[in-house]
């Protein structure tokens, strides 16, 4: 069931959303050669208690995942891309970092994601970074009232497919709002002109994340963290959106 934002309850998420974006920028800041995961993990859990804001991620029990998640953030390193789970290690100088945040204020959530590279950066790493931000952009500008699922689809994968990344389509976008995840999936490839029409109200999360040579994902021994399934570096973009009728308003933007 889709359910259609008012204007009010969208600004209630944009007072969400502009927490999750300082989170998001604050981690960037920290991540270093010589941070532990842990250490970044413990910093945004003081700042969910700070802003009186509630985790979205902890005691989280998916299907796809070994739950219940007891972490308040999705670290992933170099070849994870996915639900990462922080754990016992230090960031070294070209790490590839992704990170992905969501949390409620006053019974509602918003969701993002960003990737840093840590120290030195090589060019192929900031490509894929970029190719994951540019198609971040050409989602939300798809976002449009009048438009079609499809079109948001497809304007990832047509990005995608020009810096030559292949597309895995088991884990995209979604909708939010009282909850993390909520209808409709919004799968990182598809055909324009397909799919639900955009409607005023409606909130989404967008995330477009690819990995240099596969479209295939396996999982470590904890059950969460998804990686590639070559061992290629990913990388993942998210913001959540809401469609006005003046067009796409990111309610997470840093």
């Amino acid at each position: 069931m889709i359910e259609l934002k008012t204007p009010a309850e969208i600004e209630h998420m944009h007072v969400t959303g502009r927490f999750v974006a300082d989170v998001l920028s604050e981690v960037g800041r920290l991540a270093d050669v010589g941070v532990n995961l842990l250490d970044l993990e413990h910093h945004v859990r003081g700042m969910i208690k700070q802003r009186g804001a509630e985790s979205c991620y902890w005691d989280y029990s998916p299907s796809f995942g070994r739950g219940p998640f007891r972490n308040v953030i999705c670290l992933s390193v170099n070849d994870a891309v996915l639900h990462g789970l922080p754990h016992d290690y230090t960031l070294r100088d070209g790490d590839v970092l992704s990170a992905d945040f969501a949390v409620g204020i006053d019974g509602w959530v918003a969701d993002s994601a960003r990737t840093v590279i840590v120290g030195t950066p090589d060019p192929e790493d900031q490509r894929i970074v970029r190719a994951t931000e540019d198609a971040l952009a050409a989602a939300i500008d798809a976002a449009r009232p009048g438009n079609r699922l499809g079109d948001i689809s497809a304007a990832i994968g047509a990005v995608a497919h020009a810096y030559g990344y292949p597309v895995n389509t088991e884990f995209g976008g979604h909708g939010l709002g009282r909850t993390m995840h909520e209808d409709p999936h919004v799968p990182n490839m598809g055909r324009a002109g397909r799919g639900l029409k955009l409607r005023p109200g409606l909130t989404l999360a967008l995330e477009p994340w690819f990995a240099r040579t596969t479209d295939r994902i396996v999982y470590d021994p904890d059950g969460w963290t998804i990686r590639s399934a070559d061992g290629s570096r990913t990388a993942h973009s998210e913001h959540t959106v809401a469609i006005t009728e003046d067009g796409p308003l990111v309610l997470t933007a840093r």
